[in-house]
């Protein structure tokens, strides 16, 4: 496949933040962790086509109007759901954001598609009725493109326990490279330290597993060892996206040079990561934004 042909194909989730802010003011902003993700990937510069639902409602309009800003197409019709999907997120002094959901997830079905590399993440991947659709497509490009997931989970609507764990391991065990952050091993493994968790998750069959830690930096558990980045440190408006963000420029980082150092992808994701962190909302940089 040539260069000019190769595009990522992003699965998941689309909704809208109603974000309360420190100030008391309150906002609506189009987002979702797989949207924030195909937003990301195609500011960078990268094809994107992105396998999502909302209804034909003011909230979708407002998700369509934002995917199509950043010229992410769709690679199925989205208007499958009765309402759109939306997540109220409050903004704590640190800038740190929590969730309550409001949130159906299912997507029509996906035709031929020949992406380079396949992402999925967090609600879409273990949210049932979708869950089961998405983790039939990681199983169907696994041995064809370079499969990502990233864990990102939510207790406040998946609960924690056995269930959520075998369907998060389902799908890490189809992919080449999970993305957890400190939190979502703790939520997802109480038992386990950090190490241990991170190990587990490999041992079911991903290349490599990265852990963020918010400011603390990244590690990448790969074949070669345990490889840490460090974080940029910006002033924080708030936290939503920056996940979504590094897992975005991770496979930019990757996308033209897959032999490329660790270090180096992960000094590329945190400097992405920092500038959404550094403005309110789920707003991605731009190429031209990074250094």
């Amino acid at each position: 496949m040539s260069a000019e042909s190769r595009y990522a194909l992003v699965v998941g989730e689309s909704l809208v933040d109603v974000v309360h802010a420190r100030d008391g003011s309150v906002t609506e902003r189009p987002g979702g962790s797989a949207a924030n993700v195909a937003v990301a990937l195609a500011r960078l510069g990268r094809p994107v086509r992105f396998v999502t639902s909302w209804a034909d409602d003011a909230r979708g309009r407002l998700v369509a109007a934002h995917l199509a800003g950043s010229a992410v197409e769709l690679a199925t019709d989205p208007l499958v759901l009765a309402r759109t999907s939306s997540a109220v997120a409050t903004i704590a002094e640190d800038g740190s954001a929590s969730y309550a959901f409001d949130l159906d997830w299912r997507f029509a079905p996906v035709g031929p598609e020949t992406p380079s590399f396949v992402h999925v993440c967090s609600l879409g991947a273990v949210l049932a009725p979708g869950a089961a659709d998405v983790l039939t497509l990681v199983q169907r490009y696994a041995a064809s493109a370079l499969v990502s997931y990233d864990v990102n989970a939510r207790p406040a609507i998946t609960g924690t326990g056995p269930d959520v764990v075998r369907r998060t391991e389902a799908v890490a065990a189809h992919a080449h490279l999970v993305k957890a952050s400190d939190e979502d091993l703790a939520a997802l493994y109480p038992a386990l330290g950090l190490e241990a968790a991170a190990h587990h998750l490999r041992s079911l069959g991903p290349r490599a597993v990265v852990v963020t830690r918010g400011g603390e930096g990244a590690l990448w558990f790969g074949p070669d060892g345990v490889v840490t980045g460090a974080a940029v440190q910006v002033e924080v408006a708030d936290t939503i996206g920056a996940g979504d963000t590094f897992s975005a420029a991770i496979l930019d980082g990757l996308w033209d040079r897959p032999d490329r150092p660790v270090q180096e992808v992960l000094a590329h994701a945190a400097q992405a990561a920092a500038v959404t962190v550094s403005r309110p909302g789920a707003d991605p940089p731009y190429r031209a934004e990074l250094v």
